[in-house]
């Protein structure tokens, strides 16, 4: 890992806990479940282009999907 992804990974998870807190207030499953997946998808990509890509897919999902 390098500067760049650990710093993706830090601004990631703190979009992920504010998700969290939003999914928990609001009783709203999707972005509970995209919050915690922001947490902790960084683990799983090495590559800062995939971090971003599936990071901007993540935050963009509860967006997408309302219910």
């Amino acid at each position: 890992m390098d500067v760049t992804t650990i710093v993706i990974g830090i601004i990631t998870s703190a979009v992920g806990l504010a998700y969290i807190a939003y999914g928990k207030r609001q009783t709203k499953f999707v972005p509970l479940i995209s919050g915690v997946a922001l947490c902790s998808y960084s683990y799983f990509f090495d590559s800062w282009v995939w971090l971003c890509v599936v990071g901007v897919l993540l935050a963009a999902a509860p967006f997408i999907m309302d219910f």
